[in-house]
């Protein structure tokens, strides 16, 4: 799977277009590969259903065993269910975690996760007597928020069939949705729904992470130290003041051509998120919304 920017740049990702894995993209992917080989090889000396008593979710005993809430997105049912959503990790995780931030990004994904389980708790009854293990809501969360944010981007199926975001998110919904009326599959539909449910409202709320990630704040200009007594109203400057204040100006740097640059920089990052306030985000052209995916990624970097 391969996929193009909104803006007609070159494809990017995990391993497209240069990109590289991110922090807790990385992190992520060997905590659950690790995880799967432990229980793998924990079936030799393991007692016989431990992974679905103590670490997947079951919606009849979450309350006795909250901390399934979380547990369960580390375990996997089988080698093609983990690389399945490793690779929606992989392909989905990078892009969102350089616009977020690491810690922007490990909160969607944890909150899509808690939601998969919540909500198979809620409509528990179109699928009851199940245990739900696996990364699926999380990283279908991650889908859903990355159609949110680049509704037009194209994906290309097998690096062969374009579809938009927009389309794909909203066939997967669909096809889950179906599933889960009809009265699922063996899949945990209702936790996938949760996740991208889950992933969409965070989006929305106010707590959703920055939408142009960790901008940097606005230094404070320091104030200049004053070298000189002030003049007493009426009085002339003295002589040996005026010699101090001139040997002072003399000796104080010139601003260099960087700083200047970097001035201009935040003065203009000022300019266009006072007009997010005032407009909101609909109304930046795509020089501006460039000019902020360029500052995030910079400032992160440094």
């Amino acid at each position: 799977m391969a996929y193009r920017d909104s803006y007609g740049g070159g494809g990017f990702g995990g391993g497209f277009g240069g990109s590289t894995l991110t922090p807790w993209v990385k992190r992520l992917l060997i905590a659950n590969t690790a995880l799967y080989v432990a229980v793998l090889l924990g079936r030799f000396f393991l007692p016989p259903g431990f992974v679905r008593d103590w670490v997947a979710f079951q919606p009849a005993d979450f309350l006795t065993r909250p901390w399934t809430l979380v547990t369960y997105a580390f375990f996997h049912a089988g080698v093609m269910h983990l690389l399945w959503n490793m690779l929606t990790l992989f392909f989905f995780g990078p892009p969102l975690e350089e616009r977020w931030g690491s810690r922007g990004f490990l909160k969607v994904y944890l909150v899509a996760a808690a939601g998969g389980a919540l909500f198979s708790v809620l409509f528990a009854f179109l699928d009851p007597g199940t245990y739900i293990v696996g990364a699926s809501g999380a990283t279908l969360g991650l889908m859903m928020a990355f159609a949110m944010i680049w509704p037009d981007m194209e994906v290309h199926i097998l690096g062969i069939i374009p579809v938009k975001m927009k389309w794909l998110v909203g066939a997967l919904v669909f096809i889950n949705l179906a599933t889960a009326l009809e009265g699922g599959s063996g899949t945990a539909v209702l936790a996938h729904l949760g996740g991208m449910a889950a992933a969409a409202l965070l989006l929305k709320s106010p707590w959703a992470p920055s939408a142009w990630g960790e901008l940097p704040n606005r230094p404070r200009r320091a104030q200049q130290k004053r070298t000189t007594a002030l003049v007493p109203w009426g009085g002339k400057k003295p002589a040996a003041t005026a010699q101090a204040a001139a040997t002072a100006t003399q000796a104080r740097p010139a601003p260099t051509r960087s700083a200047k640059a970097e001035r201009e920089l935040l003065d203009d990052v000022d300019r266009i998120l006072d007009k997010i306030s005032a407009q909101g985000l609909a109304s930046l052209t795509e020089e501006e919304r460039k000019r902020l995916d360029e500052v995030s990624r910079r400032y992160r970097t440094n």
